[in-house]
């Protein structure tokens, strides 16, 4: 590998919304990253989903499809 060529690798806090504080690395600046979603509120790990329905697209498509 050529040296002096790769970004600075530091550890960093990563914050998400839901306040759950993740200490890892990142080569971006600064000592604080702010996440929208981790692992800790991700429906995938959760098992709870939520639907985040922006201009009634849920109920648009129900009304359109219903049979």
């Amino acid at each position: 590998m050529k040296e002096k060529i790769h970004p600075n690798y530091h550890p960093a806090d990563f914050v998400c919304a839901c306040g759950a504080r993740i200490k890892n690395a990142t080569t971006k600046q600064g000592d604080e990253v702010k996440l929208d979603i981790c692992s800790a509120c991700h429906p995938f790990f959760t098992g709870k989903q939520k639907i985040v329905d922006t201009a009634g697209r849920v109920e648009k498509f129900n009304k359109r499809y219903k049979k």
